[in-house]
């Protein structure tokens, strides 16, 4: 299982740029990971996210269906969440980060599987 938060605050959303591997640097990801034996979703994603941002995030509801990860036995799961404390993200393991209105969504190459994911989100992003 892979998490993802789609982190949302102002009407905006947290996009990621892959730094590697090769394949898909470059390429703009929500941040997440693989959900570790015994460990649930949610803990998964708060640790992911400290992990790769630095910041403390409040998981909330899931956002667009599961999506089969290609050639992997993978299922992603992508979940609205919100900052929690005053930290802002940092860019630990990636390239840059962006914060992203409705209409700036596809400004950036989403990875394939974060594609579906772009498509649910405007209705979560009005302000």
């Amino acid at each position: 299982m892979i998490v993802g938060a789609a982190i949302v605050a102002d009407g905006r959303v947290l996009a990621c740029e892959r730094a590697a591997p090769a394949e898909v640097a470059g390429m703009w990801e929500f941040p997440g990971g693989k959900v570790d034996p015994g460990e649930s979703e949610v803990a998964a994603l708060i640790r992911e996210c400290e992990e790769e941002l630095a910041v403390d995030v409040e998981v909330g509801d899931r956002v667009g269906d599961d999506i089969p990860l290609a050639g992997r036995d993978y299922v992603l799961k992508v979940y609205l969440a919100r900052l929690r404390g005053d930290r802002r993200p940092q860019a630990l393991e990636h390239s840059d980060l962006r914060w992203l209105a409705a209409d700036e969504l596809l400004t950036v190459p989403w990875l394939p599987a974060d594609a579906p994911i772009v498509a649910a989100l405007p209705p979560h992003l009005a302000v």
